[in-house]
């Protein structure tokens, strides 16, 4: 099919000339898949959403990291010579992705993948196993939990070769679970002088600070934002229950739940605004939450409702993109079956490539023509403009667009 400039002029002349900008909520849900069995949960997202990472099992239910790419779906990423393999966080460009990987059967060490190097064993503190659990914005820092040559566990740092033991808050146990983008400051937990757990934030000039508690025994620091200033995690109230919390300025903020008793939070934005993790709703039954100042805590079952049929549920989520517009985790496709998903909060305007070819071509004009008059909250890629409908604004974009990129 070809268009003339006259042709082109005739279809703009019938749409009425009006591009507005609006305010689209055109989001998508992604089932990552798995790797050949019916399990699978996702830790990390890039910057841009295009890259995923966590673990699933494969078909011969060992446990694998994998690396998911829009265009490539879900990568193996292999061991160390053992069994199994986990990936817990990624680069913002997806390039760097970081876990633990067995170099025997249950003898696992922290690992750093790239695609030029493959699978990087980062060694130990002295002892016979070691997890890597976050990764700096340029994938230079890793850190995680390593075991000493005395025996004990350890929170690492871990950068240019070199694996650097945190210490603790007096007691005999750390492990570390994020870095700030600048990879300056290290979140995780450790036992106190009275052997309990306690959320920490260390900086290179500070060393291990304790966090505190929101009135109960424990807790533990899971996400921090990119300059280091928010943490968020879990502790206990003073009641017992475990909630997620957000800390910012020696204050620790309980998060609520959806309903329940309980909540923990896993992942900040990068501005340190939006927190994700899951919370027991009214039923005591886990959900995906997402937190901000202004809406408080929403369960993403409830949010994303218009993305979520046939039983699916959103059941934690375990990892937030810089700009709060990704989230990851996993969600229960049948009542036996989990999987990784990818949920894009916001709308997936692109220009009039429909089918992201590449090509604003003859597919992407009839794709827009066939569903013209449509509308709703679950139209995907051919509501161009994100504002519920296709309409004259659409036809408009792929028509001012046709033949980019061809």
């Amino acid at each position: 099919m070809c268009y003339t400039q006259s042709r082109f002029k005739a279809l703009l002349s019938a749409c009425v000339m009006s591009l507005i900008a609006t305010t689209g909520w055109s989001q998508s849900l992604t089932w990552l898949g798995t790797l050949g069995s019916d399990q699978s949960e996702a830790y990390g997202v890039s910057a841009d959403g295009s890259v995923v990472v966590g673990w699933s099992s494969n078909a011969a239910w060992q446990y694998r990291a994998f690396r998911w790419t829009a265009w490539g779906r879900m990568q193996d990423l292999g061991t160390l010579g053992g069994y199994n393999s986990w990936a817990n966080g990624v680069s913002a460009n997806g390039a760097v992705v970081v876990g633990w990987a067995e170099i025997a059967p249950y003898q696992p060490r922290a690992f750093r993948w790239t695609a030029a190097e493959g699978m990087q064993d980062l060694g130990t503190l002295g002892g016979d196993w070691s997890w890597a659990w976050g990764v700096s914005a340029d994938g230079a820092v890793v850190v995680g939990v390593a075991r000493n040559a005395e025996g004990e566990v350890r929170a690492f740092r871990w950068q240019n070769g070199v694996m650097q033991n945190l210490g603790t808050l007096g007691g005999y146990w750390s492990e570390a679970y994020d870095v700030s983008a600048n990879g300056a400051v290290v979140v995780g937990r450790s036992y106190n002088t009275d052997l309990l757990l306690r959320a920490f934030r260390w900086t290179v000039d500070g060393g291990m600070q304790d966090l505190g508690t929101l009135g109960g025994c424990c807790s533990s620091a899971l996400g921090v934002s990119a300059d280091g200033s928010v943490v968020v995690g879990e502790a206990r109230n003073a009641a017992g229950q475990l909630r997620a919390f957000r800390w910012q300025n020696g204050v620790m903020q309980d998060l609520g739940t959806l309903g329940g008793d309980e909540s923990w939070a896993w992942g900040v934005s990068a501005d340190g605004a939006v927190v994700v993790g899951w919370a027991e709703d009214a039923a005591r039954q886990k959900r995906a939450f997402r937190w901000t100042a202004a809406g408080g805590m929403e369960d993403l079952n409830t949010t994303y409702a218009s993305l979520l049929t046939n039983g699916l549920v959103l059941v934690e989520a375990r990892a937030i993109s810089p700009d709060g517009r990704y989230i990851v985790g996993w969600g229960y496709i049948t009542s036996w079956h989990r999987e990784a998903f990818l949920l894009d909060t916001r709308c997936t305007a692109h220009n009039g490539d429909v089918d992201r070819n590449g090509c604003v071509d003859d597919a992407d004009l009839l794709a827009i023509l066939f569903a013209f008059g449509s509308a709703g909250s679950n139209l995907g890629r051919v509501d161009v403009n994100c504002d519920r409908t296709v309409d004259d604004a659409d036809l408009l974009q792929v028509l001012f667009n046709f033949g980019s990129g061809c």
